[in-house]
């Protein structure tokens, strides 16, 4: 069955509630169990069927029409995160960053420490040289990871005080992501790549069955965990024989994407996509008059990297929405949110 954009047009708001639900709970990489939980819940109150890895992915798999040529279609629960690295004297956090933050963006920014023994504390990422009336270079001093603290919303002026709160080295910090859907159609937040895609497959998923909609073959869709730091698609299911990514386009310099965009990449910094599968995906944006563009990402690698390097005989191609300011304060259109749905249903079709 074929879809159109007014079909769709009535899913925007479960899309946007399926994000907004994915932004509410911290998940950076290797902290991702509450945000796998929380997904495998929707997938069964979908009526759907999962199965989890070793390495925390979660798959649910959708029988085709043909079971002889599986697809796969990936997208990522984890984000970007901090990590308390050491405890100052002064009582405040130094930390280390988990992926890659633009860490001026950060200053500032409110976030949460997850102890082992399962407290959460609240604090505040700021510059070490904060207030205006007291340090010359507090606009001017650096914002990179050794440059910056965590100030803990506790009454602590030394290490042993933060010491008895329970806090050590190997906590996780997470910061707030600012999710805000404009009137116009604009999502701001952070960590839109890839927690937006995430909604998307959970809205495909009720889709397929308001829409009775089946894949042409047995289709994997694959949420995994571990991207930002370079290997989620490395455990992927063996016998897929095309991946497609579902990922943030990227906006700047000289691409030719706009938020309002269904981005597909031909080329990232691990090299190109498959031309077979990213011409397919072309042909049928020109077909369905999506707004689509191609690009290439400079800086940027996906989980078909991870497929690859794990030496999977599968081709790939990346598609997504068009996010500004990655790994900043994001933002994104539900315009490309819903051109990259449609893109999806046409391909599996």
């Amino acid at each position: 069955m074929e879809v159109c954009a007014m079909e769709l047009k009535k899913y925007e708001e479960l899309l946007i509630e399926n994000i907004k639900t994915l932004m509410g709970v911290d998940s950076p990489s290797g902290f991702t169990h509450n945000a796998t939980e929380l997904v495998k819940k929707m997938i069964t109150d979908l009526g759907y069927k999962y199965t989890q890895n070793n390495s925390g992915n979660v798959v649910v798999e959708i029988e085709g029409e043909d079971d002889t040529a599986p697809l796969g279609m990936s997208a990522h629960l984890d984000t970007l995160g901090l990590m308390v690295r050491s405890i100052k004297d002064n009582g405040d956090l130094a930390f280390t960053v988990i992926g890659s933050p633009v860490t001026p963006s950060l200053d500032g920014e409110y976030c949460r420490i997850y102890t082992r023994e399962g407290k959460v504390y609240e604090g505040t990422v700021i510059s070490e040289t904060p207030a205006k009336h007291v340090f010359k270079d507090a606009n001017t001093h650096p914002r990179e990871e050794r440059d910056m603290v965590i100030r803990l919303d506790e009454i602590v002026r030394s290490k042993e005080d933060v010491e008895k709160l329970g806090i050590a080295a190997g906590d996780f910090v997470c910061y707030d992501t600012k999710t805000v859907f404009t009137s116009s159609g604009f999502l701001k937040s952070r960590f839109i790549d890839d927690k937006a895609c995430a909604g998307i497959f959970l809205t495909l998923l009720t889709i397929f069955k308001e829409l009775n909609i089946k894949p042409k073959h047995k289709t994997y869709i694959c949420f995994s965990v571990h991207e930002e730091i370079g290997y989620g698609g490395a455990t992927l299911p063996r016998d897929m024989k095309e991946l497609l990514v579902v990922d943030m386009g990227c906006i700047g310099d000289d691409l030719s994407c706009k938020e309002t965009n269904v981005s597909i990449c031909v080329k990232d910094s691990s090299g190109p996509y498959d031309y077979a599968m990213t011409s397919r995906l072309v042909a049928l944006s020109k077909e369905h008059n999506l707004p689509y563009v191609t690009d290439i990402y400079p800086m940027y690698f996906s989980d078909a990297l991870a497929v690859w390097r794990a030496g999977y005989d599968t081709r790939c191609a990346l598609i997504g929405p068009g996010v500004a300011a990655s790994h900043g304060m994001e933002r994104t259109h539900i315009q490309g949110l819903m051109a990259t749905v449609e893109l999806i249903l046409h391909y599996i079709q």
